[in-house]
C-alpha cells in the first residue's frame, strides 16, 4: 500500500480505539496464543497446567503468552491455591471485532 493510502486508511477521529484495535491485534498475533483463546472459549476456564498440556509448549513459555494476553485485557487469572485458573473476556475483544466487521462490510460493499 502506497504512504498516502497508509495515511487516508488511518482513523485521525479515533486515535485512542486504534491504539486499542492494535494492542489487541498484537496480542493475539501469534499461533499460540490463538491457539490459548480457542481453549478458553471451548471450555471456558482453564487452569494453566492444563493450557501447557493441551498446546504442547514449555511452562515458561505458555506462561510468557498468557501474561501478553493477560496485560492486554483479554483474558483474566483468578487464583485458585495452588492454581491460576483463565477465562477469556471476550468484552475486551469488542474493539477489534468492531473493526473486522467494519473492514470485511468495506470489502463487501467494494465488491458489489
Amino acid at each position: 500500500m502506497p504512504a498516502v493510502k497508509l495515511r487516508e486508511a488511518v482513523s485521525v477521529a479515533h486515535p485512542a480505539e486504534d491504539e486499542t484495535i492494535a494492542l489487541l491485534a498484537k496480542a493475539i498475533g501469534h499461533p499460540a496464543r490463538v491457539g490459548i483463546l480457542q481453549m478458553l472459549h471451548d471450555k471456558q476456564s482453564c487452569i494453566g497446567c492444563d493450557i501447557v498440556d493441551e498446546i504442547g509448549l514449555a511452562q515458561s513459555t505458555i506462561s510468557e503468552h498468557l501474561r501478553i494476553l493477560k496485560a492486554a485485557g483479554i483474558i483474566t487469572g483468578s487464583i485458585e491455591r495452588p492454581r491460576v485458573c483463565y477465562s477469556l473476556n471476550l468484552a475486551a475483544l469488542e474493539p477489534l471485532r468492531r473493526f473486522l466487521d467494519d473492514v470485511a462490510r468495506r470489502a463487501s460493499r467494494r465488491r458489489q
